[in-house]
């Protein structure tokens, strides 16, 4: 099992390997241009390159890799997804939500540009990701593309991640129950991690028995990280997290340690974690890295 800070060298190497990857395409899919609108180009590399643990493209990539998928075409929808999830991030980040002013161990978006600068970069990484996925270059089937582009905005909508940031704010004023806290971070972090582990299925058309249990992996890897993320806002140093912790107490947002406690809360990541990787049991050790990866989410310190 990974040690508290770090991952194992046979997952870091491959951590490492999908963020350089991934990090040359979203370089090439936002190139620096010399038009006067820059500015926004500048603001939408600020909010997406320099730092991330990259993991919703690491496990896009992982689930192709079960499938025998194009690694170019894994490397596109994998950075449709970090751009979708960047964008969220920005948004969450502006006062109007958490009013963050740190991320990734630099200045948030709207603190380094403006508010207004914050939410067009939001607004064009967000588009951005779809126009890739339709894109042909992405897969020759239109019916690929289709089903990436419509699990993608179910993952990212009211039903979604969205929906999961408005019950957020409302956590703020209201109490919530253990049930509608993991209601919450399912819509709000879980669908799009789901999205993730089943766009390589959906890239390689796969069977519905390795769709369902990718995705019952990712729902319980999403909660799990999650629940160890409410712990690390609690009693992680901003140095090792790179952002601003603290915050969803200041705030009295609901989350799994103010309902359960760090203890139980700590209880219910490793039974999640046992829970997800147990799913994956399908594929006969070829996702012995995607099980890794649900390790080192339980362990990780940042």
């Amino acid at each position: 099992m990974p040690s508290p800070r770090t991952a194992s060298p046979k997952l870091q190497e491959a951590m490492d390997d999908v963020s350089n990857a991934v990090n040359r395409t979203i370089e090439r899919l936002l190139p620096e241009t010399d038009l006067p609108e820059d500015l926004l180009y500048d603001a939408m590399r600020h909010g997406t390159l320099g730092g991330g643990k990259r993991l919703r493209p690491f496990l896009a990539i992982q689930s192709a890799f079960l499938f025998n998928v194009n690694s170019v075409r894994a490397r596109r929808v994998a950075a449709a997804i970090e751009f979708v999830h960047c964008y969220s991030l920005i948004h969450d980040d502006l006062p109007a939500m958490d009013n963050a002013l740190l991320r990734r161990g630099k200045p948030t978006v709207h603190k380094q540009y403006s508010d207004a600068t914050a939410i067009l970069a939001g607004d064009a990484l967000l588009t951005l990701a779809f126009e890739i996925l339709g894109d042909r270059e992405t897969h020759a089937d239109p019916n690929v593309r289709c089903s990436l582009i419509r699990s993608l905005a179910e993952a990212a909508g009211g039903r979604g991640m969205v929906g999961g940031q408005m019950l957020d704010l409302i956590g703020e004023k209201e109490e919530f129950d253990l049930g509608t806290i993991s209601r919450l971070q399912r819509m709000k972090t879980g669908v799009l991690i789901a999205f993730a582990c089943e766009s390589g299925a959906i890239l390689g058309r796969a069977n519905d028995v390795h769709r369902r249990a990718l995705r019952n992996f990712a729902f319980d890897l999403g909660l799990a990280f999650q629940v160890t993320d409410d712990i690390l806002d609690v009693e992680a140093d901003p140095q090792d997290t790179g952002k601003d912790t603290q915050k969803d107490t200041e705030a009295g947002k609901a989350t799994f340690v103010s309902a359960m406690g760090k203890e139980a809360a700590r209880s219910r990541a490793k039974m999640l974690v046992a829970q997800a990787t147990r799913h994956l049991n399908v594929f006969e050790g070829r996702a012995d890295m995607l099980k890794e990866m649900a390790e080192y989410v339980l362990a990780r310190r940042a």
